[in-house]
C-alpha cells in the first residue's frame, strides 16, 4: 500500500505588499511559486483517492485499520492542513486588491493579483470537494480524522472545521464577489495581457475549477445535498476504476480530472497509425517531447514543449547493447516485455509507461543524439532506469537527488551533454525548452520524427523544430 508522499510546502509571501519591490514584480514571482503549490495539490488529490479506495475496501470488509493505515491517514491530514494553510496565505495576501482604489496600482496588476487570490480560493474548495470530503462519508474515517493527534499537530475536529469552512455562506459570498470582479475586468483587458503565460495559467485554473463551474451559483445546502446523494449511489466496485492520474472519483459529477485539468483529448490520442509510425522509428535512449495546449500544466511551462521523456528500448535492443541482464534492467523485464518503454516523471513519481499512455497529446518530437556510441547509449538507459520510483520534484531543483521533474530525468541520464538551465527563486531549473534547444541543425541532437497539430511533418523537420523553439523563446 502506498503512503502519502511528503511534499515540501513553499513558504509564500515573506515580502510585504508595500515593500521596495514593485507589486508587479512580486506578483510574478508569487505566481511562479504558486504553480508548484498547485502541482502538489493535484498530486495530493490523486493520492487521496488511492488511499480512500484501499482503506474503504478494508472497512467494508470488516478489516480493522492497521498501524500503517493510521500512519497514512495522519500523514494525509497533516499534508492537507499544510496545503490549506499555504493556499490561505495566497488568498489573503492579495485579497485586498478587490477593494484597494489606489491610483498607484494599474488595472492589469490589480486584476492579476485578484486572479491569483481567486485561483487559490478555488483550489482550496476543489481540494476539499475532490479529496478530503470523501472521508466525511464514512463514519469510521470521519470519527478518526476528527480526533486530536498531538504527535502530528492535528487538533480535535479538524475535518469538521474544514467542512464548516467549505460550507461557510460568508466565504462563498466573498468568492462570488471576486468572481464578479474577475469576469467584469477580464472583458476590458487587451489580448496581449490575456495571452501572457502567467495570466493564461491563472485563467484556465479559474475557469476549469469544478467549484467555479458547478457550485458557486447554488446554495451550500443544495451543494451538500447533491453531494450526499451522489455518494449514496457510489459503491466500492465503482471506485476501483477511478482515481488514477487524469481520472477521479468525481469525474461523473464534474466532468473534470483530479490532476490533469484538460478541455479535450489530444489529437494523437488513439491513433494506431501514429503509434505504429513512432514505434518503428524509436531507438533505445531516444528523447520524446510533447505538447498539450489543452492542459492547465502546459500554460506556465516556458517554451513550446511541455513534457519530455526517455525511451528505454525493446528487449532485442537491450540484448544487443549487452545490458538485458544488467541488475538494474532485470528489475523491469516484465514491464519492458509488455511494451512499457517510456520513462517519465509524473506527479505520482518517476515511472515506466507504454507509448499509448504518452500519446494523449497534440504535438510530438523524437530526438536522437548524433554519433552516439552503443556504450554511451547503454549507460544512458541504465541511469534513466535508476530514477524509477523517485518522487516528483515540486520545487523544480536540478540539485536535488531524491526527486525529479521530467526534464531533470534527461539532465541526469545524458550527463555528457551540457544542458542550459535557468535560475528561478534561488534554484537552478531545466525545462523541456532547454532540452529542445539542443536539437536541430548544428546541434548535438537531431529530430527524427515530428508531429504538429496531429499531422506528421515530412519535410525540413529540423528547421521547423528549431523555428518553434526560437518563436516560443522570443515570445516569453
Amino acid at each position: 500500500m502506498r503512503s502519502f508522499i511528503f511534499l515540501s510546502i513553499i513558504c509564500f509571501f515573506t515580502t510585504p505588499v508595500f515593500s521596495e519591490e514593485p507589486l508587479k514584480t512580486q506578483i510574478n514571482k508569487d505566481i511562479t511559486a504558486f504553480q508548484s503549490l498547485v502541482e502538489q495539490s493535484l498530486a495530493y488529490r490523486t493520492e487521496t483517492v488511492r488511499v480512500y479506495k484501499y482503506i474503504k475496501h478494508n472497512i467494508d470488509n470488516d478489516i480493522p485499520l492497521t498501524g500503517n493505515d493510521i500512519e497514512i491517514l495522519n500523514n494525509g491530514m497533516q499534508l492537507h492542513l499544510a496545503l490549506r494553510k499555504a493556499f490561505y496565505q495566497v488568498v489573503y495576501y492579495y485579497k485586498y486588491l478587490l477593494d484597494d482604489s489606489s491610483s498607484k496600482i494599474d488595472s492589469e496588476t490589480r486584476l492579476k493579483g485578484v486572479m491569483l487570490s481567486l485561483s487559490a480560493a478555488l483550489v482550496l474548495y476543489d481540494n476539499y470537494l475532490l479529496s478530503i470530503s470523501i472521508f466525511e462519508e464514512d463514519a469510521t474515517l470521519r470519527r478518526y480524522l476528527n480526533t486530536r493527534h498531538n504527535g502530528y499537530d492535528i487538533e480535535e475536529s479538524q475535518l469538521a472545521n474544514i467542512t464548516r469552512e467549505y460550507n461557510s455562506v460568508s466565504k462563498r459570498k466573498e468568492m462570488q464577489r471576486a468572481i464578479h470582479f474577475f469576469e467584469e475586468k477580464w472583458l476590458k483587458q487587451k489580448t496581449g495581457f490575456k495571452e501572457t503565460p502567467e495570466i493564461a495559467y491563472l485563467y484556465l485554473l479559474i475557469k476549469q475549477s469544478p467549484s467555479y463551474n458547478s457550485t458557486l451559483d447554488n446554495s451550500p445546502l443544495y451543494v451538500i445535498n447533491r453531494h450526499l446523494k451522489f455518494f449514496s449511489g457510489v459503491s466500492t466496485d465503482s471506485l476501483s476504476t477511478l482515481g488514477s492520474d487524469g481520472i477521479n472519483l468525481f469525474s461523473l459529477l464534474f466532468g473534470n480530472s483530479v490532476g490533469i485539468i484538460q478541455t479535450r483529448m489530444g489529437l494523437l490520442q488513439g491513433r494506431k497509425d501514429v503509434q505504429k509510425d513512432i514505434q518503428q522509428q524509436l531507438k533505445a535512449g531516444d528523447i520524446l517531447l510533447e505538447k498539450t495546449p489543452f492542459r492547465l500544466t502546459d500554460k506556465l511551462i516556458p517554451g513550446y514543449w511541455g513534457h519530455v521523456a526517455i525511451w528505454v528500448g525493446s528487449r532485442k535492443e537491450l540484448e544487443e547493447l549487452g545490458i538485458w541482464n544488467h541488475p538494474v534492467v532485470k528489475k523491469y523485464h516484465t514491464e519492458i516485455t509488455s511494451s512499457h518503454g517510456i520513462i517519465e516523471a509524473l506527479r505520482s513519481g518517476v515511472q515506466i509507461n507504454p507509448l499509448e499512455h504518452f500519446l494523449n497529446i497534440d504535438d510530438f518530437a523524437l530526438l536522437r543524439k548524433n554519433n552516439i556510441r552503443d556504450g554511451e547509449r547503454a549507460k544512458i538507459i541504465i541511469r534513466a532506469l535508476r530514477q524509477i520510483g523517485k518522487a516528483y520534484d515540486f520545487n523544480f531543483d536540478i540539485e536535488t537527488n531524491d526527486r525529479l521533474v521530467c526534464s531533470e530525468l534527461i539532465y541526469v541520464a545524458y550527463i555528457n551533454t551540457e544542458w542550459p538551465t535557468d535560475a528561478t527563486l534561488g534554484r537552478h531549473t531545466i525545462s523541456p525548452a532547454h532540452v529542445a534547444e539542443k536539437a536541430g541543425n548544428k546541434q548535438p541532437f537531431r529530430v527524427v520524427s515530428l508531429y504538429l497539430g496531429g499531422n506528421k511533418i515530412n519535410k525540413n523537420i529540423n528547421e521547423k523544430f528549431q523555428s518553434l523553439n526560437s518563436h516560443s523563446t522570443s515570445s516569453m
